[in-house]
């Protein structure tokens, strides 16, 4: 959410899941045999249960907002309340979507570097050293 025109994060079902009821949303599990581990028949929860990764893929998904300063005049008001219009000139990126994909991969590596950190820093005092 820090990347300034990402107005929304959803992981999996994301917003369509708070439309469904817990047994659509639910991922159920199996054993897999040829890969020896456990896994899920669907990937709602996005490859995240409880915060944790589950081992399945992470699917994340970013909405981002469209541009507002584009040379189509709009209506606006100036300081003292009144009406006016404003059209924006000079060179403008009117699409940000195909530069903003890199910025949020990332981002979300950024994250998951931190979390990582944060999980292998905890290592030496879950065994009892205080150091």
């Amino acid at each position: 959410m820090s990347i300034g025109a990402v107005k929304g994060v959803e992981i999996g079902n994301g917003f369509a899941a708070a439309r469904l009821r817990g047994s659509e949303n639910n991922d159920p599990m199996y054993f897999d045999k040829k890969l020896k581990r456990i896994r899920t028949r669907t990937n709602n929860a996005g490859g995240i249960s409880g915060g944790i990764s589950n081992g399945e893929d992470i699917v994340l998904r970013i909405a981002v907002k469209p541009p507002s300063s584009i040379a189509k005049e709009q209506k606006t008001v100036t300081v003292d309340g009144k009406l006016a219009r404003i059209s924006v000139e000079g060179r403008h990126d009117p699409c940000i979507c195909p530069r903003v994909v890199p910025v949020a991969e990332a981002m979300v590596a950024l994250v998951f570097l931190d979390h990582l950190m944060r999980q292998e820093s905890m290592k030496g005092r879950r065994k009892g050293n205080d150091s």
